[in-house]
C-alpha cells in the first residue's frame, strides 16, 4: 500500500484555549476537539491547617454554572488530633458556612485483626435541617501512617430553583486500627446558589494531605 509523507511544516498544532488536539481527515490531519469531561480547577494542600476553602471567583476557583456538577477528592488527609474527622460546611451567600441540611449517614466496618465486619446507620453523624458542618467520616487516628481518603460530588451548587444535593464516600484507618468505608449523602435545603465550600476537622486543625476540586461536564 502507498505511504503518505507529510511535510511536518503543514501541522498547525496550535491549539485554542480549553480545547485539546485530535485527528480528523482535513489536509494537516488535526482539529480542536473537547478535551475529557472532568477539569482540574483547584488544588489545596493543608499543612496544620485550621480549614481548607473553596470560594467561587477566589483563587482561580470556578464553583457556578460553568459545570453542573462538581467532585472534591480528598488524598491522605492526615488529622493533627487523634480520633476526629473531616466535616464540611456550604456557604449560600453570606459570609458564614451554615446552609441549612438534611442527610443520611452509614458505614461499613471491619478490624485488622478480622474482627467485628459490620454494616449500621450512624444516627449521631446525620443532620435534620441543621445549620452544622457535616461529617465525612466516622473519624480516624492521628497515627503517622493513619489518614482519610475518598471524594465528594456537589450536584448544581448555583440553582436558584431546586436544593443542592451532594454525596460523598471515604475510606478511613481509624484509631483502634479498623477500616471504615463510609457514605453520606443529603442536599442544602435552600433555593439560593451555593457559592462556597469549606472542610475542616470537628477537633483540631488538618495536619496533611490534599483536596482537589474538578469541574464534570455534561454528558
Amino acid at each position: 500500500m502507498a505511504l503518505t509523507k507529510f511535510n511536518y511544516n503543514s501541522f498547525d498544532v496550535t491549539s485554542a484555549a480549553s480545547t485539546a488536539l485530535g485527528f480528523n481527515s482535513s489536509a494537516n490531519g488535526f482539529a480542536t476537539i473537547n478535551p475529557g469531561s472532568m477539569t482540574l480547577i483547584k488544588t489545596l494542600t493543608a499543612s496544620s491547617s485550621s480549614t481548607l476553602s473553596f470560594v467561587d471567583g477566589s483563587s482561580d476557583v470556578v464553583l457556578d454554572n460553568t459545570y453542573p456538577v462538581y467532585m472534591f477528592k480528598f488524598i491522605s488527609i492526615h488529622a493533627g488530633t487523634d480520633d476526629t474527622g473531616l466535616t464540611v460546611g456550604f456557604r449560600d451567600g453570606s459570609t458564614d458556612y451554615d446552609a441549612t441540611k438534611t442527610t443520611s449517614f452509614f458505614r461499613a466496618t471491619h478490624g485488622e485483626d478480622g474482627s467485628s465486619g459490620a454494616v449500621a446507620y450512624v444516627t449521631g453523624a446525620d443532620i435534620a435541617q441543621g445549620t452544622g458542618f457535616q461529617r465525612l467520616d466516622n473519624d480516624f487516628g492521628a497515627d503517622n501512617d493513619q489518614s482519610m481518603s475518598g471524594e465528594m460530588f456537589l450536584f448544581n451548587p448555583s440553582s436558584t430553583t431546586f436544593v443542592k444535593h451532594f454525596m460523598s464516600r471515604t475510606s478511613t484507618s481509624r484509631p483502634a486500627d479498623r477500616a471504615n468505608d463510609i457514605y453520606m449523602a443529603g442536599y442544602c435545603n435552600v433555593t439560593t446558589a451555593i457559592d462556597a465550600v469549606q472542610f475542616k476537622m470537628n477537633s483540631g486543625n488538618i495536619d496533611a494531605g490534599t483536596i482537589k476540586l474538578y469541574g464534570v461536564k455534561d454528558s
